[in-house]
């Protein structure tokens, strides 16, 4: 598969993304900050403004990521091995997200002919 001049800078684009995925695990950590921001769960929500929003309440527990908090192994708190965990969690979401597409596309294209 021959990539055109596009999709080699959107790859590098993502590649570069997903190397600087661990940040949203540093920072909270620079800035005793908890969390990584907009990963909170609805008590850390209620924590911070005192109650939880309706809607939070109603489908926080609609979805269950198929790697937990970005990591095989949960007991492993090394900022170096959870930096890798974050990294390989964004190159196969970006992976798997870059297949969909181009897959979606090839359907669109073929059914316009």
């Amino acid at each position: 598969m021959k990539l055109n001049k596009l999709q080699k800078k959107i790859l590098i684009i993502l590649l570069v993304l997903c190397l600087l995925a661990p940040i949203g695990i540093l920072l909270p950590m620079v800035f005793d900050a908890g969390d990584a921001w907009g990963e909170w769960s609805a008590q850390t929500v209620k924590d911070f403004i005192g109650y939880v929003p309706q809607g939070l309440e109603k489908y926080s527990d609609a979805w269950k990521a198929p790697v937990t908090d970005y990591t095989l192994n949960a007991g492993d708190k090394s900022v170096v091995h959870q930096s890798g965990y974050y990294i390989i969690s964004g190159i196969l979401g970006a992976t798997l997200t870059y297949v969909v597409m181009l897959l979606l596309s090839k359907l669109i294209i073929r059914h316009e002919e």
